[in-house]
């Protein structure tokens, strides 16, 4: 597999993110000549702290959840951002091919288990990284406490995905030139600084750069026979018997992932008898439009 690697030079001087980033090398769980690709992550906060796992989505980066992090810091709480591979300061496969929904979940199982070693966990997912987060809650329950979904989902094709979300797929698809900084505003109901907007554009100085942004619509599963219907099925199975506390806090303002709120708090046990916030005045990526809350929902989640 061939690989780029973002510039530091690119991420110099981004509003309102002090931490500095840390670095593992994955596995490829397909190579057979023992190769690695490096993972970016932010790890803030008390190293003695509860442990709260944020897994962002496309096309953002750990970026996304600065806001969420200051909270959960100043909280005592630990937090942990990877930046998916193809994303942020995260290696940047150079194929589509290379980008499989069974190769993201081991990449980041690989950095959550057997590099940081994570115990104890609160996932917090949102967009992909709920889809990633939640097979990694299905797949190593003992791992994880709790679980945060925030504007996000877990298909496995047996139902059709909204229109809106195909006609976003299809304008990924055939973008001659992907805006990476337009889809998120676009998802923002707030609106996006323009300082804000470049750091989204920070990893991706040039079309090659964005094989992951543009091929990950394509990895969701949107028909029954899809490679990664049958794991999901699995993960499903395992939700659906999930007695662990489980939170929706999804945003009002979300087409794409709003009718997914209600299932998760219909099919997983742990959601019983919580008060599932809606998060007023926000879109897709809440994390933009109220990070600040949505970290406040999730200290006084992990906190009791």
């Amino acid at each position: 597999m061939q690989t780029r690697r973002p510039s530091e030079d690119r991420f110099a001087d981004l509003p309102g993110l002090p931490w500095a980033p840390s670095y593992a090398q994955v596995p490829d769980p397909d190579s057979s000549d023992g190769g690695t690709l490096r993972m970016a992550y932010v790890d803030a906060g008390p190293a003695d702290g509860p442990v709260v796992l944020l897994l962002h989505g496309e096309p953002t980066w750990s970026y996304l959840y600065r806001h969420v992090i200051r909270v959960l810091v100043d909280a005592g709480i630990r937090a942990v951002a990877p930046d998916l591979v193809g994303f942020g300061r995260s290696d940047q496969p150079t194929e589509p091919e290379d980008h499989s929904y069974a190769r993201h979940v081991e990449w980041t199982r690989s950095l959550v288990v057997d590099h940081l070693d994570l115990r104890d966990v609160t996932l917090v997912g949102q967009d992909w990284g709920g889809l990633i987060g939640l097979r990694l809650v299905a797949e190593h329950p003992d791992r994880f406490a709790r679980v945060v979904a925030a504007n996000t989902g877990l298909p496995t094709g047996d139902h059709d995905m909204p229109e809106i979300w195909w006609m976003f797929r299809h304008a990924v698809e055939r973008a001659e030139t992907l805006d990476v900084g337009r889809l998120v505003a676009a998802g923002c109901v707030r609106g996006l600084a323009d300082a804000d907007r470049a750091a989204y554009d920070a990893p991706f100085p040039d079309e090659a750069s964005k094989v992951g942004p543009r091929v990950m619509p394509t990895l969701v599963p949107t028909r029954p026979d899809d490679p990664a219907t049958a794991a999901n099925r699995a993960a499903w199975e395992v939700l659906q018997a999930w007695d662990r506390p489980f939170l929706t806090a999804f945003s009002d303002g979300d087409p794409i992932t709003g009718a997914m709120a209600p299932i998760l708090r219909q099919l997983v046990p742990g959601a019983a008898g919580l008060e599932h916030p809606v998060v007023a005045d926000a879109g897709h990526f809440l994390q933009e439009d109220a990070g600040e809350e949505l970290g406040r929902i999730v200290a006084a989640f992990v906190r009791g």
